[in-house]
């Protein structure tokens, strides 16, 4: 019955008006109505899932011959358009609602009947018929693992690339620049830029290479276990068909997960993923933190590089420029921080035959895949390949640096060396100087000995066991 601009609908707990425009039923009207909690939606990437989801149940069934082929091809079509994004403004339901996320899954399984009803001209049945052989105990699990798998591939990992050729040009246009190493914030012995660089460059390559081992368990689906893990009402063969559609969909070969009892009731392959996400987080924040440092000035502070300047730094300081990327790629990775600190909760939020923190850890570990990607991109464009290296200063601090006596501890011993750091720090003299004076050493052999260059490739000074990682 539509009464102005509500419909009402009936279900087994009684009436209830539902917006007339909407291409939701009732149970999503009563999720909006129970769940005001957050105003955040579940993801795009998560409901693309469920679209493709029951786009490929569909042709199961139809395949099994359990659904009209006319009937089918409508679920299809209608399915495809939730995959598509077009009917996203009908996904109301909240975050923070029923743990199994069946709310999110009769969310669509309503739209999707709605819209294949209109294309009919006949009644779909939103459980009977789209959610056939399906229970959101295992559509959900399955939804979240297929778009994690589909949104890492497509943003992340792209992403990561991008962000690791980058350094990487970057570390070989300043392969011949040699700056003060540091450890503990204090000088230590010299290194080329480029190694300091190559160093962010492996972070990043080691992240993609554990993301996409984790893929691979993410990539068995619950699908087909139903309810507790048994497959209760979907047809034996439900499982095979509905992965070689769904293959045939994504380009990606998805597998049933080997034991749907732990599909459904755990979610420790998404912590696992969770918890590289959140590694690539810290990678970030450290690589973001030494290119703050290494702006850090300009006269006051290291100055060892210049960030290009993207805004005024400051309401009341003129001219002030603050390294805003460094800055929001740090907070990204806060925050994927503490998205895997609420995953590693919902981790142990498994009871029985079903973990009840579903709709959390898809938005959790969406948002931290999203974050990171953009955040990869712009740290890349906006900052990496804009540097530009004070290489003067870099010299001048290298040269004066009292730690360098440290390739003089295999010919004069490091007691030796250590008064002589202690006398060039105290009465700020040139390290060279020094040693002259308190060694038998010539000047060319402190020279050879003491050269930064050379001492960025390895090695014992000097010697015949000198070492170097440079043609």
């Amino acid at each position: 019955m539509v009464d102005g601009e509500y419909r009402t609908e009936r279900d087994s707990l009684g009436e209830l008006k539902v917006p007339a425009e909407a291409l939701w039923g009732i149970q999503t009207q009563r999720a909006v109505e129970n769940f005001p909690i957050s105003g955040l939606r579940m993801p795009r990437a998560f409901i693309e899932a469920l679209g493709l989801i029951k786009a490929s149940a569909a042709e199961a069934n139809g395949a099994l011959e359990l659904i009209p082929a006319e009937r089918v091809i409508a679920i299809v079509q209608a399915a495809e358009m939730v995959a598509s994004g077009a009917v996203d403004e009908h996904f109301p339901v909240d975050v923070f609602q029923t743990g199994s996320g069946t709310s999110s899954n009769m969310n669509a399984n309503e739209v999707i009947a709605q819209l294949a009803s209109e294309h009919l001209a006949a009644p779909v049945h939103p459980n009977d018929e789209v959610n056939m052989g399906q229970s959101s105990n295992d559509v959900i699990p399955t939804a979240v693992h297929l778009s994690a798998v589909l949104q890492t591939q497509r943003f992340l990992l792209p992403s990561l690339d991008y962000l690791e050729t980058v350094i990487r040009e970057q570390a070989a246009a300043v392969d011949d620049v040699v700056k003060t190493g540091r450890t503990h914030l204090m000088d230590a012995m010299p290194i080329r830029m480029s190694q300091e660089m190559g160093a962010w460059a492996s972070q990043v390559g080691h992240a993609k290479a554990r993301l996409q081992t984790s893929l691979s368990e993410l990539k068995g689906l619950a699908q087909g276990g139903t309810a507790v893990g048994t497959g209760i009402n979907a047809h034996p063969n439900f499982r095979a068909h509905f992965l070689r559609a769904l293959n045939a969909r994504t380009g990606i070969d998805f597998q049933s997960a080997p034991d749907p009892f732990e599909a459904q009731s755990s979610i420790d392959a998404l912590s696992a993923f969770s918890g590289h996400l959140k590694t690539l987080g810290a990678a970030l924040i450290k690589i973001s933190n030494d290119l703050r440092w290494m702006n850090s000035g300009p006269l006051a502070g290291l100055g060892e590089i210049s960030l290009p300047a993207l805004q005024p730094g400051s309401s009341i300081m003129p001219g002030k420029v603050n390294p805003v990327i460094p800055e929001a790629v740090a907070q990204v990775g806060a925050q994927v921080i503490g998205n895997d600190a609420t995953v590693t909760v919902a981790t142990q939020s498994g009871n029985f035959q079903l973990n009840v923190m579903w709709p959390l850890v898809a938005h959790n570990v969406l948002q931290s895949g999203m974050l990171l990607s953009h955040a990869a991109n712009v740290l890349a464009d906006k900052a990496i390949a804009g540097l530009t290296v004070n290489r003067e200063h870099l010299a001048d601090q290298v040269a004066r640096n009292p730690v360098l006596v440290t390739a003089l501890n295999m010919v004069i011993g490091y007691d030796l060396g250590a008064r002589i750091a202690k006398i060039a720090y105290r009465e700020e003299r040139p390290l060279l100087d020094v040693a002259r004076e308190m060694t038998d050493l010539s000047e060319a052999r402190l020279r050879e000995l003491l050269d930064p260059e050379k001492l960025t490739q390895g090695g014992i000074p000097g010697t015949d066991a000198e070492s170097s990682d440079r043609e």
